[in-house]
């Protein structure tokens, strides 16, 4: 289990949220969870991305620019 991160810091990330942050549409976004690239959680009918989600997947995308 993980400690909870300093007081303010967002830890979970509306999809809105993650387009802003990742430059990406709603469409591609949902495309990249699918495909199993973004990690996402639900809580109710919200999903929600985890702020380490896409720091992970911001290194996929340059692991996979430095590979070609």
């Amino acid at each position: 289990m993980t400690a909870p991160g300093p007081p303010g810091e967002r830890r979970l990330y509306r999809i809105c949220d993650a387009m802003h942050l990742l430059s990406m549409s709603r469409s591609v976004i949902y495309e990249q969870i699918r495909a199993g690239r973004l990690r996402s959680v639900t809580q109710g009918r919200t999903r929600l991305i985890p702020a380490s989600a896409i720091s992970d997947y911001i290194d996929l995308l340059e692991q996979e620019a430095r590979a070609a």
